[in-house]
């Protein structure tokens, strides 16, 4: 019996008065093989967590200097490849807009998501330094550099942090298993000891802790100020 049919006779239930019987559909996704690789996924979301509870007091640290350095008008830069690029527009977002709580919007730029930028700095000087040259272009002294990647190994992040680091720019790393290049190459650095895909996931946790922590901080100078949440003197 189609799904189809299957209702028609609930509507027909329905006009004649008579008792449809229960409509038994299979389980969308029921393959067995399929659901055992869905179950060993989630399995491995625990080490990612359990990796990111062990280091929680420095995505604590990273919120409050964030909320510190971004208060006294400097930003955030952040930059990723691919998915890491998606989560690294998803922590600039939550700082230009809001976490869940109301506030001033603090600046934060997401690198790669300056297309007409990356393309040309791909085209004109190769695409290891797409992010370099931005941050050359737009870091200042005091201001907080993200970079984000599994793998830790990615040469245009690499080029990124060199570039930070002679400006006096802050330099974290959100990375999977390490030791990597990357978390090397940046004054600190969360490293999620799980597998890659996993270590991603993670990523996106770690940043709403920052938020978190970010959040609180700004909430605890509002307070002690008597200024708005986020608000400057």
């Amino acid at each position: 019996m189609t799904a189809e049919s299957s209702l028609r006779d609930v509507d027909l239930a329905r006009l004649t008065g008579t008792p449809a019987l229960p409509v038994l559909l299979p389980e969308a996704g029921a393959d067995p093989a399929g659901t055992d690789a869905v179950r060993q996924h989630l399995d491995n979301v625990v080490p990612a967590l359990e990796s990111l509870r062990s280091q929680s007091g420095r995505l604590a640290a990273w919120g409050g200097e964030l909320a510190q350095r971004l208060l006294r008008g400097q930003r955030l830069l952040a930059a990723g490849n691919g998915g890491s690029a998606a989560e690294a527009q998803h922590l600039t977002a939550e700082l230009v807009g809001r976490f869940d709580g109301e506030r001033v919007p603090f600046s934060a730029i997401s690198l790669h998501a300056e297309t007409s930028a990356v393309t040309a700095i791909a085209n004109d000087y190769g695409y290891d330094d797409v992010f370099a040259r931005q941050v050359r272009a737009h870091g200042r002294s005091g201001d907080v550099l993200m970079l984000l990647s599994t793998s830790g190994k990615s040469p245009n992040l690499l080029r990124a942090a060199e570039a930070a680091s002679r400006l006096n720019i802050t330099t974290w790393a959100l990375t999977g298993a390490g030791p990597n290049p990357l978390a090397d190459a940046c004054d600190e650095a969360v490293m999620i000891d799980a597998l890659n895909a996993n270590a991603q996931e993670g990523h996106l946790i770690a940043l709403h802790a920052v938020c978190r922590a970010f959040d609180l901080e700004v909430g605890r100078r509002a307070t002690a100020t008597g200024l708005p949440q986020g608000g400057r003197a």
